[in-house]
């Protein structure tokens, strides 16, 4: 009579689960020793139990297998070193073309800060065709009439501004009774001096 195959399912209370896990784990622990035994090999396994617990089997000892485990091998860290120089490599050169990016920069921003300092100032050079001028002088032609547009602007804005208070203070004058109505509802004059006379 053949070997009956058991069907495997996984147990639904947690008490038997416990007691099932208790009894096979000693019988995982006594397979690894006999294995090592057998085998003349090192071995280390952890269970965790559902509860969290953590059980563990090793030969000759856990930290052994750990740092067996952990250790590259010569090729391995070839690798890593040579990847390791790569990017340090990488990293050389997008700081040495940033650095001569910013060098170029500051120079070009000196460069104008010269040129903005020669024309200030200077009628003529709002005359001079713009085919004549430079990259910096156009920006900075550029830069001063924007800044000319907003002064003319604001100067505009303030013009308006006067103009529509001094005419809101003549609609207010010119709504009074050029006749000098009294308040009392009676009429009033001047007199030969100047003098509000009632009737």
């Amino acid at each position: 009579m053949g070997h009956k195959k058991t069907q495997t399912k996984m147990i639904q209370g947690e008490d038997e689960k416990r007691m099932l896990l208790s009894k096979q784990r000693s019988g995982l622990f006594k397979k690894a020793s006999e294995l090592c035994t057998l085998c003349a090999i090192e071995t280390a396994f952890v269970i965790f139990s559902p509860d969290g617990k953590a059980f563990s089997y090793s030969i000759p000892s856990a930290d052994v297998a750990a740092n067996r485990l952990g250790q590259p091998d010569a090729c391995t860290i070839q690798e890593a070193e040579a990847h390791h120089e790569r990017v340090l490599c990488e990293l050389r050169k997008k700081y040495s073309d940033l650095a001569s990016q910013l060098d170029t920069e500051k120079k070009r921003g000196e460069k104008l800060k010269q040129i903005m300092n020669e024309t200030s100032g200077c009628s003529s050079w709002f005359s001079t065709p713009s085919s004549e001028l430079s990259y910096e002088e156009l920006l900075i032609r550029q830069a001063a009439m924007e800044d000319l547009k907003g002064k003319l602007t604001k100067g505009i804005e303030e013009r308006l501004a006067q103009t529509s208070a001094s005419s809101a203070a003549i609609n207010t004058a010119g709504a009074t009774d050029p006749l000098g109505t009294d308040a009392s509802g009676g009429n009033s004059s001047l007199d030969p001096h100047g003098r509000i006379v009632g009737h």
